[in-house]
């Protein structure tokens, strides 16, 4: 998609600091953090969401995309928790298949970190 802006960081349009890339993804840190640590994985190819027909070398790039992440920023060692929304009700604002990597602090079992 042309005006997708995940597409055009995904596959370089936009320039970003990738903390994984392979032939399927890239992974960058959030511009508006939700916790210490807070990644999003996003395909190069253009998927609306996680039932969007996505190929499994995809979805198996964005598991070793969320490990690779995990252990580079620690939280493999602490605990972390990966969210992929699907659809405006569910609080996907842009539009492209992505996962949330999340961790760097006790988030507890609501699906954003507790306030200190």
């Amino acid at each position: 998609m042309s005006d997708c802006i995940f597409c055009k960081i995904a596959n370089g349009e936009i320039p970003s600091d990738f903390l994984y890339e392979d032939e399927n993804v890239v992974a960058f840190k959030d511009l508006n953090p939700q916790a210490p640590v807070h990644v999003l994985v996003v395909p190069k190819a253009h998927h609306d969401n996680i039932i969007d027909g996505v190929p499994a070398d995809t979805l198996a790039s964005m598991a070793a995309a969320a490990k690779a992440v995990a252990e580079q920023t620690g939280v493999d060692k602490t605990g972390f928790r990966s969210i992929m929304n699907t659809g405006a009700d569910a609080g996907q604002t842009v539009m492209h298949l992505h996962m949330h990597v999340l961790g760097g602090v006790k988030l507890g079992e609501g699906l954003l970190p507790k306030e200190a």
